[in-house]
């Protein structure tokens, strides 16, 4: 028989090094107030980043050519949208018609005064 002779070696760890305690603890509240702290910096950041992009000037535009339409009995918005529409897109008309007017709505009343595109 063949004899096996395992050696075994002990090692041993090197000692941890014991930090000190640091004196400085948040509390509960104290975490709440940095996690506060950092919401509002990183909304200001985004609020920052988005306006950056805006795109408005100090110089004018030029105003689009409008024309006043007095609405009669029976007019709906849809078919003085039609009436204008060269290129047949008659809603796109009429959403054009709603901004330039403020308009909440296709309700009209007879008798109103509408601004509408010129072209």
């Amino acid at each position: 028989m063949t004899a096996m002779t395992f050696d075994t070696v002990l090692t041993t760890r090197p000692a941890r090094a014991v930090r000190p305690r640091s004196s400085v603890r948040l509390t509960r509240r104290g975490r709440l107030v940095v996690l506060v702290a950092a919401l509002v910096v990183a909304f200001a950041i985004g609020v920052f980043v988005t306006a950056a992009g805006s795109v408005a000037t100090q110089e004018p535009g030029t105003p689009e050519p409008t024309r006043i339409v007095q609405v009669g009995s029976g007019d709906t918005l849809w078919a003085i949208a039609s009436g204008l529409a060269d290129d047949g897109d008659v809603r796109g008309m009429m959403q054009r018609i709603e901004q330039l007017n403020a308009l909440d709505g296709p309700t009209l009343q007879a008798g109103q005064r509408l601004v509408v595109p010129a072209e």
